[in-house]
């Protein structure tokens, strides 16, 4: 059995999502789809969620989103007709406006894009829809994974096949959450852990995940096989091809997931398995990701590897400020702190006071706008000469 995840390109119009039913059609293995809002159909396009926030946006200034929401409903009316699908959307889109005209939270209104394709999606295809407010569960902002999963398991079980809206749930008192951008990858993969899925299938616009960014390097392979660990590197480093958050519910289970093209669906793509299962023959390096806007504070002090509790005082004015940190590379008489730069933006002379205060350094340096560029590769700690995290 396949979960499928397919995301916003390939849902972006009429013309993609008959590529993706045709998808589906073509294995009968394909029971659980999740799918995202419509993305850009071209470069100049507007997303659908950002097209929700924006009537948000417009409903919060104006007491509601009329002109705005125009856009977002001939989206969906032409979808719907090319899809030559009979089905009248009008109710459905008028109840979804005035769902955002009677919200507070931008929530209600972001997720609409997902809860519309998946409904029109559920009816060319005849299969059942199944709303994930009622079964993704968050208190706050954090998700309630296995609280989640025992609701997902319920709700499909003796469900053969069925079309689920991505990126959103509902906090304690129902009210619509979402996840950060991208986290209908998230959904496909709680779905996928829930039934006990044999693959998660992620379907996008490209062949899998690159060896380096092809905007930067000409030419860049694709990698075949990545473990969970090297997907979490990658993805948090910017390689944008999946949620780095989506490997936590199949990764203890041992759910593979597999990257694959909706517009080159022949294409085997990129598998993301646990280590024990990565070929023997795999490079050293897998792949180099990079992200930019970081500060890094350089710290100088003699005998420093000798003062116990000197990397704790350091933190601790991070922490006092509200400022997480990235990575905490050091030596015998150095110590340097990187983080991004939004994080430390309007603190800095506050946050060097207190470091100066605490742990009366030899010298404090300062450098930002600095980009960290990640090797990351499984084989690296086995290959003399290289160090991986």
């Amino acid at each position: 059995m396949k979960v499928c995840k397919f995301g916003g390109t390939s849902m972006a119009n009429g013309e993609t999502i008959s590529r993706v039913i045709d998808v589906i059609k073509s294995d009968p293995q394909r029971k659980y789809i999740v799918v995202s809002a419509p993305g850009k159909r071209n470069k100049a396009d507007v997303k659908v969620t950002d097209a929700l926030y924006a009537c948000f946006n417009e409903k919060t200034e104006k007491g509601n989103c009329t002109q705005s929401f125009e856009v977002i409903k001939k989206r969906f009316k032409d979808i719907v007709s090319a899809l030559d699908l009979d089905f009248d959307i009008d109710p459905v889109l008028d109840e979804v406006k005035a769902g955002i005209d009677n919200s507070v939270s931008s929530d209600y209104a972001a997720s609409r894009g997902e809860y519309l394709n998946a409904l029109i999606l559920a009816k060319k295809l005849g299969f059942e829809f199944i709303d994930t407010q009622n079964i993704v569960k968050f208190n706050g902002e954090k998700l309630q994974m296995h609280y989640s999963l025992d609701l997902i398991k319920q709700k499909l079980d003796g469900v053969e096949y069925a079309v689920i809206p991505g990126f959103y749930g509902s906090n304690q008192d129902g009210r619509i959450t979402t996840f950060s951008r991208g986290g209908s990858d998230i959904t496909g993969a709680l779905v996928a852990r829930a039934v006990g899925a044999d693959v998660y299938e992620n379907w996008t616009d490209v062949d899998g995940f690159l060896t380096a960014d092809p905007r930067i390097v000409d030419n860049p392979e694709i990698i075949d096989y990545l473990s969970y660990r090297e997907l979490r590197e990658l993805a948090y480093m910017g390689a944008e091809v999946l949620h780095p958050e989506s490997v936590f519910p199949v990764r203890s289970v041992g759910i593979p997931i597999n990257i694959k093209n909706t517009f080159n669906p022949s294409h085997k793509g990129t598998m993301i398995v646990a280590e024990k299962n990565l070929p023997k023959e795999k490079k050293v390096i897998t792949g180099i990701a990079g992200k930019k806007g970081f500060t890094i504070i350089n710290i100088e002090k003699d005998m420093m590897n000798s003062e116990i509790g000197f990397g704790r005082k350091v933190l601790s004015v991070l922490e006092f400020e509200g400022i997480s940190f990235e990575h905490v590379p050091s030596g015998i008489d150095t110590l340097s702190v990187v983080i991004r730069d939004e994080y430390i933006a309007g603190k800095m002379q506050k946050v060097l006071a207190a470091l100066q205060e605490s742990i009366n350094a030899d010298n404090i340096e300062i450098h930002s706008g600095l980009s960290l560029i990640a090797t990351v590769g499984h084989n690296m700690t086995s290959r003399q000469g290289t160090a991986a995290m």
